[in-house]
């Protein structure tokens, strides 16, 4: 009995130590929590998503307190979200062009030539990328939607087997870009809106894209003796420098538009003609 009594009273005092031990740490290593912390993540639209670059939205907060990080680096909030940060930092917000997905590729399932169809057990992106024989670009977009799985904000889509952006939601987050098994997603600074880009990623030599898609980009070299400042041809595929991209004119873009014999060289974004996905290039430059 005496034994269980020691034991009791050597346990109690162990506790009563260790909770004092515990009481002082806690005093003495305390560290204060900027209040602006709390406050700029009640104003952050929760997601999680990482695509400013942090693990959540209670890390960005912290970052943007401390300077790490803009004030408009929330690409979900956007600038709503932004200006709300600011306030509650006394900063102002440097207005900054939207990064939004493009899709490197605007062949849909009839414009594909020598596509077989996929029996795989995981019809999706990934699985059907390692299969030879899929279809006949080897470059070009599978239709599977892994894109379309992976975005948060439902911005993507398929539609006739070709992935679509939908910009009045797209936020730029990227999650497509990483989707992606075959790298024709990326992210463009759109300086201006609609921005021009090249639906077409082949790099083979243009009789064998013709081969195999009825879009694809020839490198024919046409839109390039239209706009040189703005066009250029590398590794058999044309590509546009943004620096140079007009933001009011679009005469020469739309010349190189209505020459290119197929068709490869689209607008898009929010205030593109038409239909996501079926732009009509010719018509972009009504803005």
């Amino acid at each position: 009995m005496v034994i269980v009594v020691v034991a009791g009273g050597t346990m109690l005092s162990l506790a009563v130590l260790m909770s004092l031990i515990l009481g002082w740490a806690n005093r003495r290593f305390h560290v204060e929590e900027d209040p602006r912390v709390a406050r700029v993540e009640s104003v952050l639209p929760q997601a999680n998503c990482g695509a400013c670059g942090c693990l959540g939205c209670r890390e960005f907060a912290e970052a943007v307190v401390k300077g790490e990080v803009p004030v408009d680096g929330c690409p979900v909030g956007g600038a709503a979200v932004a200006q709300a940060i600011a306030e509650i930092l006394g900063v102002k917000v440097e207005k900054r062009a939207p990064r939004w997905a493009v899709v490197h590729c605007g062949a849909e399932c009839e414009q594909r030539l020598k596509r077989l169809p996929y029996y795989g057990a995981e019809p999706t992106c990934a699985a059907a990328h390692l299969v030879a024989g899929v279809q006949g670009c080897s470059y070009g977009c599978l239709g599977f939607g892994d894109c379309e799985r992976a975005c948060p904000f439902d911005a993507i889509h398929i539609v006739n087997g070709l992935a679509v952006v939908d910009y009045e939601k797209c936020t730029g987050c990227g999650k497509c870009v990483e989707a992606c098994p075959r790298n024709i997603i990326e992210l463009v600074t759109f300086s201006t809106d609609p921005l021009m880009i090249v639906a077409c990623a082949n790099r083979d030599a243009g009789r064998d894209v013709r081969a195999v898609c009825k879009v694809g980009c020839i490198a024919c070299g046409i839109c390039q003796k239209v706009a040189p400042e703005i066009f250029a041809v590398r590794d058999n595929l044309s590509v546009i420098d943004y620096q140079k991209h007009p933001a009011k004119d679009y005469a020469l873009l739309d010349e190189a538009a209505r020459k290119c014999p197929t068709k490869c060289l689209v607008y898009r974004g929010r205030r593109a003609a038409g239909v996501p996905g079926k732009e009509k290039p010719a018509q972009a430059g009504a803005v």
